[in-house]
């Protein structure tokens, strides 16, 4: 079977640093401009065209590249299955890390925007559940993942999740998504088809915008019959803590197992023989440092 052409480690790395500083500045300008159509220009302009232009300067096949191969009905239902509880674990991950930066001083709230009405909720089901799900599967288990194949397909998986933590600019949310995108390369592999991971994604940010989406509808309620009990915020934290942590027990439970059963179309990856050099790591490092530097900057208030 011929060998199937990949980019180099540094090519995808060096794409990665370019749209990680588009992404810093000029798709944090268009979101502070307005956040919605911020938000497509940054999906689609920053992150999805130029991953697609790469791919066809290095005139890749994108089908096969990209594993463009159907899903059936029963994969979309462990799919489906899967997101629904990773999303706990997620959650809990990032929940010790802030519990964590909120003993070196208060965090800031996410800028991505809950939906406070029916309609922005009908228009953040395609800006945020379904757009990053597209545009970031294409360049996180496309583009990056199938670089770092080079390295064997275990290590793919690795950096692969990690880089698309980092990618967020955000340290209060980076082990959550750092999990997420593991799990996300698992279910790519093991159905041999970018759609599992563009369907599980898209179903793990509605699934969140979902739960905001009703939770800032009800709190004024549960505020109301709150109203005389002083909470800590350091209690509360530790309540919300022991809270998630026993739903990402029960979740783990059901996810290793749904994991296991996902009905698998998992082709063998052929390695191939790359000279990796420190040096193709820089530009990397270059974004981690921009995402310390942004991090120290905005993450304390």
């Amino acid at each position: 079977m011929e060998e199937l052409k990949r980019p180099s480690i540094l090519e995808a790395n060096s794409l990665y640093f370019i749209l990680g500083v588009l992404l810093l500045f000029l798709g944090s300008y268009v979101q502070s401009r307005e956040i919605y159509s911020g938000l497509l220009i940054t999906e689609y302009i920053i992150i999805l065209i130029p991953n697609l232009i790469f791919l066809k300067a290095k005139k890749l096949p994108i089908k096969t590249f990209l594993r463009l191969n159907k899903i059936n009905f029963k994969q979309i239902i462990y799919i489906a299955l899967i997101m629904v509880f990773s999303y706990p674990i997620a959650v809990f991950l990032n929940t010790i890390m802030i519990t964590i930066l909120n003993f070196f001083g208060e965090t800031v709230a996410s800028s991505v925007p809950i939906p406070d009405s029916g309609e922005k909720y009908l228009i953040s089901l395609f800006v945020i559940g379904l757009s990053p799900g597209l545009c970031e599967e294409i360049m996180f288990r496309g583009t990056i993942m199938r670089a770092y194949e080079g390295m064997g397909k275990k290590k793919a998986i690795i950096y692969s999740s990690i880089l698309f933590g980092i990618f967020h600019l955000n340290l209060q949310n980076l082990i959550g998504p750092i999990f997420l995108g593991f799990i996300l390369a698992k279910i790519t592999y093991k159905t041999n088809s970018i759609y599992g991971s563009i369907l599980g994604h898209s179903l793990s940010n509605t699934i969140a915008m979902t739960l905001g989406f009703w939770a800032n509808k009800y709190l004024a309620s549960v505020e109301n019959s709150v109203v005389g009990y002083d909470i800590p915020y350091k209690t509360q934290m530790l309540i919300t803590l022991i809270w998630f942590g026993v739903m990402a027990l029960i979740s783990s439970l059901a996810l290793r197992k749904l994991l296991k059963n996902l009905p698998s179309n998992e082709v063998h990856i052929e390695g191939f023989k790359e000279n990796i050099r420190f040096t193709d790591f820089i530009p990397v490092l270059l974004v981690f440092v921009l995402f310390i530097v942004v991090n120290v900057k905005y993450l304390f208030v």
